[in-house]
């Protein structure tokens, strides 16, 4: 089919053929970093925390009033929690993942660095942290008993205080020694004093999504005890079928343990629970685009429908006259739906220019990352099928005008 009679009708009516391009193009557009960002809340509510989400469970208390010892009410509580029936592990932490805040510390490689490195969050860990968190060492060792400080003797520490040993996630180890053995490697975290990494983990997630999705895994764990009062936070270990039970009497064994705390009930609960909760705003924004993406085809849809319903009437003496002179109605369908390729053909390639220049205020302005070029053909088939689709029924309407119209008020 020839090309030129259908760029010179549509040169005939280029209002209407202008603002299907623009429509097509603004689509293409939203459309392309729509899925883009949709992928993006996918990929993170699918994350690898590294933990064994469904056998944990987190129970938070607030102390009332001030406790002198801290410490000992800690040991008293971890000795009755490990105590109770189906619990397999239980520790005190400063923080857990899937919550909206969290412990952060500069790191550097050499002292009296002005720039840091990176920032990563840093878990306060007792004997139990690793074992009962379910983490794997895919690299050195656990600490040794020898290493461990309370976290009271290092907040009370004059000077610089001394962590000497740190084990650090397998993304961070990376970031900070790319291609080299972590081990042995000197990290400058509190000041000037040298904390020495001795293990790397597989995975481990910050608690927060502070510093964006490339720094999840950017966790550093430290040999310091926290007691109870240091963010309040037990984690037990139990297997999934009994979380519920554990949980309850978990809660009601601290309760009993010590009159001078309040366990909050809406932070007690399940890390699976945690979870869904933290990536809920990621959740709804992922349905929210969604809707979007869905009611820009649909009208976009109608744009093209309604266009094309308009130029077959426009054209019903023309198409008449065209049967005549021997035209088929598959020739009339093709003419249609080559008229629409056209005009999608220019909208996308317009749509992809403005898809890159919107991915880039998105990343200057919400920390988007760079849109992936495959994201571009997706949307580009995406619409030149919907494009197909939405004139097929006009082109069909138009491909059965009898020839007879062409004699009409001749």
């Amino acid at each position: 089919m020839e090309i030129r009679p259908i760029l010179s009708t549509l040169l005939r009516h280029k209002t209407a053929a202008t603002l299907i391009v623009l429509q097509l193009a603004v689509t293409c557009a939203i459309i392309c970093n729509a899925m883009f960002m949709i992928g993006d809340r996918l990929k993170q509510m699918g994350e690898v925390s590294g933990i064994a989400e469904q056998e944990l469970l987190r129970i938070q208390i607030v102390p009332v009033g001030g406790d002198g010892n801290a410490e000992a009410q800690t040991r008293s509580d971890l000795a009755l929690l490990r105590g109770l029936p189906g619990v397999t592990g239980a520790t005190s932490v400063n923080q857990v993942p899937f919550v909206n805040s969290s412990w952060n510390s500069s790191v550097n490689l050499r002292p009296g660095q002005e720039q840091p490195t990176l920032n990563a969050s840093n878990y306060m860990a007792d004997e139990a942290f690793i074992d009962t968190f379910g983490l794997t060492l895919v690299a050195g060792r656990n600490f040794l008993p020898d290493e461990y400080i309370p976290f009271a003797s290092l907040n009370a520490a004059e000077g610089e205080a001394v962590v000497p040993s740190v084990i650090i996630t397998q993304v961070m180890a990376e970031r900070l020694f790319p291609g080299q053995d972590p081990l042995g490697k000197i990290l400058y975290v509190f000041g000037d004093a040298p904390s020495r990494v001795v293990g790397v983990v597989e995975h481990l997630v910050r608690p927060s999504m502070q510093g964006g999705p490339t720094a999840r895994e950017l966790a550093m764990i430290f040999p310091v005890v926290a007691s109870y009062d240091l963010g309040g936070n037990y984690v037990i270990r139990t297997s999934p079928e009994r979380r519920q039970e554990v949980l309850e009497a978990a809660t009601a064994a601290l309760q009993g343990n010590g009159p001078r705390r309040v366990v909050i009930e809406n932070a007690t609960k399940s890390f699976e629970a945690l979870r869904d909760e933290f990536y809920q705003q990621q959740r709804s924004m992922a349905w929210l685009l969604g809707i979007v993406c869905v009611a820009l085809l649909v009208i976009t849809a109608l744009g093209i429908v309604g266009l094309a319903s308009f130029w077959v009437q426009q054209r019903t003496r023309q198409i008449g006259i065209r049967r005549a002179l021997g035209a088929t109605r598959g020739q009339i369908l093709r003419y249609f739906q080559t008229e629409n390729f056209l005009l999608a053909t220019i909208g996308i390639t317009l749509g992809m220019l403005a898809a890159y220049l919107l991915n880039h205020v998105l990343m200057s302005r919400y920390e988007l990352g760079r849109l992936p070029a495959m994201y571009l053909p997706v949307g580009a088939v995406a619409l030149w099928l919907l494009g197909q689709i939405a004139v097929y029924w006009p082109a069909r309407r138009a491909a059965s005008v009898p020839p007879a119209v062409a004699t009409r008020g001749a």
